[in-house]
């Protein structure tokens, strides 16, 4: 049988304090989720004047993440390339870049999503969340 490392309540918490600190350092009011290796929401921060629908698409970005075991990005440059028959893929709503895999011991464990700005720097912020808990 194996074992695997699991976010908990801490680490939660420390993804989204970095996560929310590279936002505000960067004046960027966006959408924080954080879920679990399965998809399931653990956590969602939405900054003052960030949209409603931000809430909603990064727990999206963050369960596209963390079922595809990759960045959200891959399923967006996947798609822009040509491969549209992608977008019937069940389950994943969240095929655009902001989604990002939270690694331990080289196991994905969770994802942090992240919405409200430009594309690259929604990464930037999720990057910054998942930087937090290292493995």
């Amino acid at each position: 049988m194996q074992s695997k490392a699991v976010l908990t309540v801490t680490e939660v918490n420390r993804i989204l304090d970095a996560a929310r600190a590279e936002a505000e350092r960067n004046q960027w009011a966006v959408a924080i989720a954080v879920v679990d290796d399965g998809g399931h929401p653990l956590a969602l921060l939405r900054l003052d004047n960030a949209t409603p629908t931000s809430a909603y698409i990064s727990t999206e970005k963050a369960r596209t993440a963390a079922l595809g075991r990759r960045e959200s990005k891959g399923f967006e440059d996947m798609i822009n390339g040509g491969r549209t028959a992608f977008l019937s893929a069940p389950i994943l709503a969240g095929m655009l870049e902001g989604g990002v895999p939270v690694m331990v011991e080289g196991q994905v464990v969770g994802a942090v999503g992240v919405s409200g700005v430009k594309a690259d720097q929604d990464a930037q912020v999720a990057k910054a969340g998942a930087a937090a808990v290292l493995g």
